[in-house]
């Protein structure tokens, strides 16, 4: 296979957004593991209906996009391949509402007021005068997007299966630490766009230096709460895992520093999510 052929292929899965949709469906199927204490069945209406909300928010949100960074080949793909987002806005929408029609009513709940967020965020539904987006506002956007991925791939789970969120509470500040350091990444990789755009963000306030402290001390944060979650849960494995992917997400964030490369960063950085539920699943059955 030529090289050219692999580069497609790659591009492909990740700016249609399959890839990030098969990393919210396993940072679910590691949350699950923990709740049942086995792994679940691949192909579920929970796993379905992350799998196809993802696709079809994120590829709205690239139809509708109309800048990006100066060097954009994500935003130079979906220009001259706008109906592979057609096409994922449509799979995504209708395999969306299939899967909801499964869910109980807790989750349907929980998605109603995640699809408000998610749409908030590229388009002004909020009801003020100068109709802002969420995304219009620096230090709530990360935030928001933060929200959004925990609540997805960690109390979803929760929900679906009937277990009290309070039960979890560990679970769900690992993912929410997890997923900033992930934001935060991108929000650097956006932030020439953002503040010519006039959105003041994290990285334009704390500077990069600030930004990557922040980062490091993120996933400290998640190495010990992960220690903590293991006196509570005990299983060697998922110790193991989650601090294979601490170390892991920091190298990668100092590659996508030297290469920012929308490669990099929606396949290797957006890529320790699915890192994350292969080692913790894996190594959580093994020991």
């Amino acid at each position: 296979m030529s090289k050219n052929i692999v580069h497609s292929i790659l591009d492909w899965v990740l700016y249609t957004s399959t890839f990030a949709a098969l990393c919210a469906v396993g940072l679910s199927i590691s949350t699950e593991y923990l709740l049942l204490d086995n792994v679940p069945d691949t192909i579920t209406p929970l796993h379905g209906l992350i799998f196809c909300s993802t696709l079809f928010v994120y590829n709205v949100h690239y139809l509708i996009k109309k800048s990006a960074p100066e060097i954009s080949d994500r935003f130079n793909w979906s220009l001259h391949n706008k109906h592979w987002h057609y096409v994922f806005v449509a799979v995504g929408a209708l395999g969306s509402a299939f899967c909801a029609l499964q869910m109980p009513e807790p989750v349907i709940v929980a998605c109603i007021v995640l699809g408000v967020l998610s749409f908030s965020y590229s388009i002004p539904l909020l009801p003020f005068k100068d109709k802002k987006r969420l995304k219009d506002y620096g230090w709530l956007k990360i935030f928001v997007l933060t929200a959004v991925w925990t609540i997805v791939t960690s109390v979803l789970p929760v929900l679906y299966w009937g277990h009290s969120v309070a039960d979890y509470p560990y679970e769900i500040a690992m993912r929410f630490v997890f997923m900033l350091t992930l934001c935060v990444a991108f929000d650097i990789r956006d932030m020439q766009t953002d503040k010519d755009a006039g959105i003041i963000t994290l990285p334009n306030v704390l500077g990069l230096k600030g930004c990557y402290k922040l980062m490091t001390v993120a996933m400290l944060l998640f190495v010990g709460m992960s220690i903590v979650q293991y006196l509570r849960h005990p299983s060697l494995g998922r110790l193991v895992g989650e601090s294979i992917v601490a170390g892991a997400t920091k190298m990668v964030i100092d590659y996508s520093k030297k290469h920012p490369s929308d490669r990099a960063y929606l396949g290797l950085v957006d890529g320790m999510m699915f890192l994350y539920s292969l080692l913790v699943v894996f190594l959580a059955y093994s020991f």
